[in-house]
């Protein structure tokens, strides 16, 4: 009898001692790292670690972690920034293609933009520059990003071959654009795009009036409604310009297109308002009890000489605001990374307070703001335990970045997206020392290029669209 419960606490001992290894083998070991959290506490570990297994993220401290746990990969990054990916949280990844068209044409939307997606937008456009926008993307950073285009299961199909999360918006509009004859056709679209698309783990689809004035109050109530019944997020451009603030209040009595949206049950949680830069403080109060999202894209802003939006007051004053870049036509790069600097010195000089938009609220705008925004932030945002495995890796060896002494400053005044050695997403690593490993960026590039012949022989040489 003795006998037999030895050997039987053995054998037991032997199962928990196998059990404990296994779980100390994990996917992936980032070590030697600056670790910026982005937690609550905005907890920075100097010699950090982050562990990963599948795709969420295990542990994150000190270097004490690296002796618990064996990976199957490691990356001994050698002192240099580890934070959460980035989340743009606004942008039109499709139209890469077009980028440096008519920079300074004024009314550029109606008399240029629109003009020229009549006649070259394709479901093989899209696919084009959205892989071309990915790329971009991935190599400065981006992990996440929210976009609004045509042809969005096109966007889907590139999203997921590359590795990436993304909240896909289909368009709709009340005049006839490439893939629907009225906003009623959008709708359609847009539901077949959210049915076949609701299950994925990396890409949410989504609604996306295109804005206010270029939706009737049926439709964006009808949007509205169908976002509740499906959970999904409605994208929109909202107070940006003074044409959108005239039209509305036309229609809804001098309302703001803020007051208005919530006059007619539009403004809640599922909502992503871009831009936001006609919002005085009653429009911010209604914003930040309806729980809805707000992208800020500052570059993009500026450029269109549009103003700028009270950002640092929503920020300050709770509402769930992220950073985006909008799209290549309109701030021409793709990666949040760009607009850190833009965001602190343009805060500061329309505050007049040098002390205004520190770089710590940046990064938390680009992190856990943007996840708020986007209602993610239970998922990604953060390096957390428990949370998805959204990863980027900044280099402090290079020229403008050496020194680091406070990487928050580093990072907003000193970085570029060419400084990020490393994306990770969902625990998978798609970029490696600047090297993409899902797709091939050399054949991206060139099928982009050759794009752009027909895009000189349709638009620039024939000079159909004002430039």
């Amino acid at each position: 009898m003795s006998i037999k419960r030895s050997l039987l606490s053995a054998a037991i001992a032997g199962l928990f001692s196998f059990s404990a290894n296994a779980a100390d083998k994990v996917d992936l070991m980032i070590t030697d790292a600056m670790v910026l959290t982005m937690n609550q506490d905005k907890t920075v570990y100097q010699n950090g670690t982050v562990v990963v297994d599948g795709n969420k993220i295990v542990a994150v401290g000190d270097d004490s972690l690296a002796q618990k746990y064996t990976a199957r990969q490691v990356l001994d990054v050698d002192g240099d920034i580890v934070m959460p990916g980035l989340i743009n949280t606004h942008t039109h990844v499709s139209m890469t293609v077009f980028r440096s068209l008519a920079d300074d044409v004024p009314d550029r939307l109606h008399r240029y933009i629109f003009p020229l997606e009549s006649k070259l937008v394709s479901r093989d456009m899209v696919r084009i520059g959205a892989n071309l926008g990915n790329v971009e993307m991935v190599k400065g950073g981006v992990t996440t990003y929210a976009d609004m285009y045509y042809f969005e299961d096109e966007v889907a199909k590139t999203v997921d071959k590359i590795g990436m999360r993304a909240i896909l918006g289909e368009t709709v509009i009340k005049f006839p654009v490439a893939d629907a004859a009225n906003a009623d056709e959008g709708i359609k679209y847009a539901l077949n795009f959210i049915e076949q698309y609701k299950d994925h783990p990396r890409i949410t689809p989504a609604f996306a009036p295109h804005a206010p004035y270029t939706n009737t109050t049926e439709t964006l109530q009808k949007i509205a409604k169908l976002s509740l019944e499906h959970d999904v997020p409605v994208m929109i451009h909202l107070a940006e310009s003074h044409r959108e603030e005239e039209k509305i209040a036309e229609r809804a009595d001098g309302m703001s297109p803020v007051q208005y949206m919530h006059s007619i049950g539009a403004l809640n949680k599922n909502l992503v308002g871009a831009h936001m830069i006609l919002v005085d403080d009653q429009d911010i109060q209604l914003v930040k009890e309806s729980g809805m999202g707000v992208a800020h894209n500052m570059s993009a802003n500026i450029k269109s000489a549009k103003g700028v939006s009270p950002a640092l007051k929503m920020y300050d004053e709770g509402v769930r605001i992220g950073l985006g870049t909008d799209g290549p036509m309109s701030g021409n790069t793709l990666s949040t990374i760009d607009e850190f600097n833009q965001v602190a010195k343009v805060h500061k000089l329309v505050n007049k307070d040098r002390a205004a938009m520190p770089p710590l609220k940046v990064i938390d705008m680009a992190t856990m703001g943007a996840a708020k925004a986007l209602q993610m932030e239970d998922k990604i945002g953060s390096l957390e335990v428990g949370k998805l495995a959204d990863i980027i890796v900044v280099d402090t060896k290079a020229p403008n970045m050496i020194p680091v002494y406070n990487p928050y400053s580093a990072l907003v005044y000193s970085a570029n997206s060419a400084n990020v050695r490393h994306s990770i997403v969902d625990g998978k690593v798609l970029m490696k020392d600047r090297n993409m490993l899902t797709v091939d960026e050399a054949a991206i590039r060139q099928e982009a290029l050759e794009f752009t012949d027909v895009v000189r022989k349709t638009v620039v040489e024939s000079g159909e669209v004002v430039q």
